[in-house]
């Protein structure tokens, strides 16, 4: 079933259950589906919006959350961190799950191996090929201070 069938489904069944922050949040994911349709329908290069799509959109929402989150923490602000939290948790369920810290850096270190990478000039290269591998299970925000870590100790 298309992410976007999936999405809707389980805002009507938070419709059902009365859960407004499910509610709140399946809206707000399904508003910026509608903008990403007709910013892919009005443009030069017009298409339907796909899953991948839509799974972009959805790491940009988690993104934010989670910056948002660290703020209320630094600031103390335990009212808005469980709203952001509870919306962070909905939005990361539809998306494949991430890997942990270490499997990461298992993953990158055997990608630096595989390449024969052996300083930061090569860390494109080796980023290159993990956005063709893994590009929705690997935090590139946290892979990128990883294998710069790990081609300077080489």
């Amino acid at each position: 079933m298309p992410l976007k069938d999936t999405i809707e489904t389980e805002y009507k069944n938070a419709l059902k259950a009365k859960d407004k922050t499910k509610i709140s949040t399946y809206r707000l994911i399904l508003s910026s589906i509608k903008d990403l349709d007709i910013t892919n329908r009005s443009g030069p290069n017009k298409k339907e919006t796909d899953d991948e799509d839509i799974k972009k959109l959805l790491k940009k929402m988690v993104k934010q959350r989670a910056e948002s989150i660290d703020i209320y923490k630094k600031n103390n602000r335990k009212d808005l961190l469980e709203v952001e939290q509870s919306e962070y948790d909905i939005l990361t369920g539809f998306l494949p799950k991430q890997f942990s810290e270490e499997e990461t850096k298992k993953i990158c270190t055997d990608t630096i191996a595989k390449l024969g990478a052996s300083s930061v000039k090569d860390m494109g290269k080796v980023m290159g090929e993990l956005k063709k591998l893994h590009s929705d299970e690997i935090d590139f925000s946290k892979a990128g201070p990883l294998i710069k870590e790990l081609l300077n100790n080489s």
